[in-house]
């Protein structure tokens, strides 16, 4: 049961860092994410935020994982 949990936290942290930058560059190219003077928009803030936390929750995806395997 324990490598299962591990197995699963890694699983969802290798899927975060893989899918949430290839999608924060596809919003940074959108025409939404600046305005005219070319200043980002709040469309841009929020994704990037997003993208943060879904980072920050696969970091500490692994880190679950390693602390689960080793204990």
């Amino acid at each position: 049961m324990t490598l299962a949990i591990a197995l699963i936290l890694f699983l969802n942290a290798v899927f975060n860092v893989v899918a949430w930058p290839r999608f924060y560059t596809r919003v940074a190219n959108d025409p939404r994410a600046r305005d005219d003077a070319g200043r980002p928009t709040t469309f841009l803030t929020v994704h990037r935020v997003l993208v943060g936390i879904a980072l920050a929750l696969a970091a500490a995806s692994a880190i679950a994982g390693v602390v689960v395997l080793v204990s």
